[in-house]
């Protein structure tokens, strides 16, 4: 009876911890031309700014705006 939950619990938090994959993380950025805006990570990898997807992937898009003069972080 113990194995079996056991077993259980561990079957639950693994189907829980595979769910998280599927969030978004967001961060803030905000440079001397713009005002403070959210880039979001989404679960397919893209980045979208207030809420609007960008298709293009998270960690380009954020390279990009560094480039140009952005300060992104939490």
């Amino acid at each position: 009876m113990q194995k079996a939950l056991f077993l259980i619990f561990i079957s639950t938090a693994f189907f829980y911890s595979c769910k998280d994959d599927d969030s978004r993380t967001c961060t803030t950025c905000s440079s001397e031309q713009t005002a403070v805006f959210e880039v979001c990570r989404e679960s397919n990898g893209n980045a979208s700014v207030n809420g609007e997807n960008t298709d293009t992937n998270y960690d380009v898009y954020i390279a990009g705006l560094e480039e140009a003069g952005a300060t992104c972080g939490n």
